[in-house]
């Protein structure tokens, strides 16, 4: 089975691009906003060995900071938040009426 993705939350990692499978997920779990605690406990390592792999992935993807890490990626396309490709039914557009916008 050749697996191509990785799904982390709500986002989805493409692999076999520019970051290993780990730093990807790590990658991942970071653009949910969680902490490396959180991410540490849903990929069953260390909050250590989390800031290591996103060390890691800023320094392939030249980036400064784990939210620079983070646009970096989504930019390179190696994720993607999951649902923006096909919307759930209670996220499509309702036509049926007008907005009003309040400024």
């Amino acid at each position: 089975m050749n697996l191509t993705t990785i799904t982390a939350g709500a986002w989805t990692g493409f692999l076999g691009k520019e970051l290993s499978p780990r730093e990807l997920e790590a990658t991942a779990y970071a653009a949910a906003d969680l902490t490396a605690k959180e991410i540490a406990r849903l990929m069953g390592i260390t909050p250590k060995s989390v800031s290591k792999r996103l060390d890691d992935a800023r320094f392939k993807l030249g980036a400064r900071t784990v939210r620079g890490l983070v646009l970096e990626a989504f930019k390179r396309g190696l994720i993607s938040f999951a649902s923006a490709a096909s919307p759930s039914p209670e996220h499509q557009r309702d036509e049926s009426h007008d907005g009003i916008l309040i400024a």
